[in-house]
């Protein structure tokens, strides 16, 4: 089905880019605000023939002011330039003629100072826009995601995958680099799907989605790029915002506050989240056959009760030192943690392999605890210049992001059939880690399609751990164990340039632009017997885009990413909470290097439609992958473990892999609106057994997602949203993935002239659990597992903006896509 849809796909777009006239000209510039020299992003951009009132085409400016509008027939137009908050700019005249570009120059808005005092404007705003390097989801116009976290934002986001634990892919690789307001986070390294989990939702403005990374951008993450951008106020004045949360399973709420006088702005916010105690229940059966020919059975069966909590406070400052120079500083703070005990049955049997007769059979009662922690301080300082020639700009940002996490567990197993004394463990594992981040970035524009990029950067990390394991005794006391207590350092420096450059080609019928990025790469740790050579890696990418006409674009581009092992993978730290099912980590990992191309097409609607549909081939060598394998006995460190499977990741031969992703919004009527994303992804893995470099698997996988969003405005300010998704179960190096399926309803009132808000959301009301049926084989070992975890949960919202101003960046018409007016502009403050 995938490559039907593709072939379909890429015949129809080639078609129709070798149809395409490119002798009609365009229509280029730039706007930026009379006073601070800013350039204003989302300006709108209208273009009339002479004689008419109303326009035929336009756009909206990007986020540096830029604005270009091919397909134009030659003529004389008049151009107007608008954005709430300033005077009309018009050009009574620009000519453009056959196959040329009429270039406007930079178009300076004078501010209304009048038409501000007091106003209340709001505005609609596609839910999901494409741009030529990546996709953009705007959650805070997603009615049904406000009540919750990122993860749940993230679950919306096209091209992106999550489970029902927080794990994320991006177009089916899990490989991902997270960035928060377009830096690095320390928070993302402790516990990724914690970290999501206490970022509220009405805390994030957009999601970015980068599949196909430039070379200004790290070459880490062979899956692509994930930009969480919070809300930010560049307003004169003062506003803010309250928003409160309570709901049966999660609650959460947020304060944002922003000041904005001349050329001075400050913006503050705090925001704190809660997983109030869930219970999920699990069944575990495995059976293993020993090297002798016996065989094992074991059965667990038990639940577990989980709390999560996070919360996050920042300031920032940004001040117009001069119309040409910025400078801004930022601090922020994270916290997160989760509390889990749970008890578990155990019945442990040995057959003959003989006779089939049961040699012994113990049953147990383990009673286990875990406690993580996270906390994570980042700063940053960034300056920007901009130099007479337009487009020349200099770029200088510093930032460090320092954390310290801790994971403590604690277990112990008692015998119910054996006269034999308990035994268990507890363990305490610190940790704190430091990255710093030096990089400049240099624009210049040597002609006005010509465009070139450079810059150097430099990522200083060190990771710290210390491990402490005690074991109990026989008379209930603890005693260290020495062969499972160590420390970890783990030191990484990578130092890198990059160069692209940008231009338009055949007359502005094709838009390149190419780069190459080289990064160098040096890791030490002070394991025993690890040794990790230095690397050097160039990434070279590149991206060709052409604009059919004003509603119409198609993209080819290539990148090349690496995915570093992270801190996490390279621990060798043995999670011996479940002494049957142990997890470490592995030193002697390789980088995983991966080869991706894109093609895409998007459409816009006059009636406020939009359409997109892509497809990708991606191939990752040395790829890195979670394998398991079976012990009948493991020794760590001095102890042996009975019947374990030993999980760790490594690197596994290559994968290929190929999909698609549709996204389509439809506006039915004026209030009904609906949005659907489709996405399929075929997987080949070619797989070396890390165990037995002899034993080779070629393993295939089909995955496919669809979800369908439905939005009615009722009027009087009141709206609703349903949402469904559903993920499919794919097949695994070693086994399966679940499938997971939910659906939420919300339902959102405003008043006070649109300063207040209430909401109500559901999710999966109708049912209390979510079932997760797994499995993972190997050729001596068969294991099935049920997880039963709650989903189920009901919330309340309330939502209060306060201050003089409050309005949005008026779009072009393809905003109607979202059914309804929805807020573009949510005072708040960000990172």
């Amino acid at each position: 089905m995938y490559k039907i849809l593709l072939f379909i796909f890429i015949s129809f777009t080639t078609v129709h880019l070798y149809a395409q006239n490119g002798g009609k000209g365009k229509i280029t510039g730039k706007v930026i605000d009379a006073v601070t020299k800013q350039p204003v992003d989302y300006a709108t951009i209208s273009i009339f023939k002479q004689g008419s009132d109303s326009p035929f085409n336009g756009m909206s400016t990007d986020e540096k002011g830029n604005f270009s509008i091919a397909g134009i027939a030659p003529g004389d137009y008049r151009v107007t330039a608008d954005f709430i908050g300033y005077k009309k700019f018009v050009i009574a005249h620009v000519i453009v003629k056959d196959g040329g570009a009429a270039d406007v120059g930079t178009i300076n808005l004078e501010p209304n100072q009048n038409q501000l005092k007091g106003v209340n404007i709001v505005a609609k705003a596609p839910i999901v826009e494409n741009r030529i390097d990546k996709m953009v989801y705007n959650a805070q116009n997603d009615l049904t995601s406000q009540s919750g976290a990122a993860i749940d934002v993230l679950r919306k986001v096209p091209q992106v995958t999550v489970d029902i634990d927080g794990n994320v892919e991006l177009q089916g690789n899990a490989n991902i680099r997270f960035l928060i307001n377009g830096k690095p986070s320390s928070i993302f390294g402790a516990s990724l799907a914690d970290a999501l989990q206490a970022i509220p939702a009405n805390q994030i403005k957009n999601i970015e989605v980068i599949t196909s990374p430039g070379a200004k951008y790290d070459a880490a993450g062979t899956g692509g790029i994930i930009n969480i951008v919070l809300k930010d106020s560049k307003v004169s004045g003062v506003n803010g915002s309250i928003n409160l949360t309570a709901g049966t399973r999660q609650e959460n709420g947020s304060f944002n506050l922003n000041a904005r006088k001349g050329n001075f702005g400050v913006n503050a916010f705090f925001s704190g989240r809660a997983q109030l105690n869930t219970t999920a229940l699990n069944t575990n059966d495995r059976t293993t056959t020993l090297p002798n020919g016996d065989m094992t059975h074991l059965l667990q069966t038990g639940s577990a009760d989980t709390k999560r909590s996070g919360y996050q406070s920042g300031l920032s400052f940004n001040w117009s030192i001069t119309p040409k120079d910025d400078l801004t500083a930022s601090i922020g703070f994270d916290h997160f943690g989760n509390n889990s005990s749970g008890l578990t049955n155990q019945e442990q049997s040995l057959m003959s392999g003989a006779t089939g007769n049961i040699v012994s059979d113990i049953l147990s009662l383990r009673n286990s605890s875990s406690k993580f922690s996270a906390n994570s301080v980042d700063y940053s300082l960034d300056y920007k210049k901009r130099f007479s020639k337009e487009g020349q700009e200099l770029d200088v940002l510093f930032t460090s992001s320092n954390g310290k996490n801790t994971n403590s567990y604690t277990q112990e197993l008692d015998y119910l059939n054996l006269n034999s004394p308990a035994t268990g463990a507890r363990g305490n594992n610190p940790g704190n880690d430091r990255q710093i981040n030096i990089s400049i970035d240099y624009t210049h524009p040597v002609t006005k399609t010509f465009n070139i990029e450079t810059g150097a950067k430099a990522i200083i990390e060190k990771l710290t751990n210390v491990t402490n394991t005690d074991s109990l005794l026989a008379d209930g006391s603890y005693v260290n164990n020495a062969g499972q207590s160590f420390a970890f350092n783990y030191k990484r420096n990578i130092y890198a340039v990059y160069a692209a450059a940008s231009t338009s080609l055949f007359k502005n019928f094709l838009d390149v632009k190419v780069g190459l990025r080289n990064e160098y790469t040096k890791t030490s740790a002070d394991f025993p017997g690890t040794v990790i050579p230095d690397y050097n890696t160039l990434a070279p990418s590149a991206v060709v885009s052409h604009k059919l006409n004003a509603l119409e674009t198609i993209k080819l581009s290539y990148s090349f990413r690496i995915e570093r092992p992270e801190y996490q993978d390279v621990n060798p730290f043995f999670n011996i909470s479940d002494p049957n099912n142990i997890s470490t980590g592995n030193p002697n990992l390789k980088p995983e290097k991966s080869n991706a191309f894109e093609l895409a097409y998007s459409r816009s609607f006059d009636s406020g439609a939009n359409f997109n549909i892509g497809g990708f081939y991606r191939h990752n060598i040395d790829d890195l992958s979670q394998f398991t394998t079976p012990y009948a006995v493991l020794d760590v460190n001095g102890r042996e473990y009975t019947n374990v499977l030993l999980t760790q990741r490594s690197n596994l031969g290559t994968q290929t892999s190929i999909g698609s992703n549709i996204f389509a919004s439809v506006p039915v009527t004026k209030k009904l609106n609906l949005r659907t994303n489709i996405f399929l992804i075929h997987r080949e893995n070619n797989v070396v057994d890390p165990n037995n470099d002899q034993n080779n698997l070629d393993v295939k996988a089909f995955q496919y997602r669809l979800n369908l969003n439905t939005s009615y405005q009722f009027g009087n300010n009141f709206m609703a949203e349903a949402f469904v998704n559903y993920n499919s179960s794919t097949r695994t190096l070693q086994g399966n993935r679940p499938k997971f399926f939910f659906y939420n309803f919300a339902v959102r009132k405003q008043f006070w002239n649109k300063n207040a808000s209430i909401g109500l959301a559901a999710t999966n009301p109708f049912s209390n659990y979510i079932n997760q049926y797994s499995t993972t084989k190997g050729p001596t070992f068969n294991q099935s597992s049920l997880r039963q975890l709650p989903f189920q949960s009901f919330g309340i919202t309330l939502s209060y903006k306060f201050g003089k101003l409050e309005f949005a960046k008026d779009k072009n018409k393809e905003d109607r896509d979202n059914g309804g007016d929805q807020l573009q502009h949510d005072p708040g403050g960000g990172r």
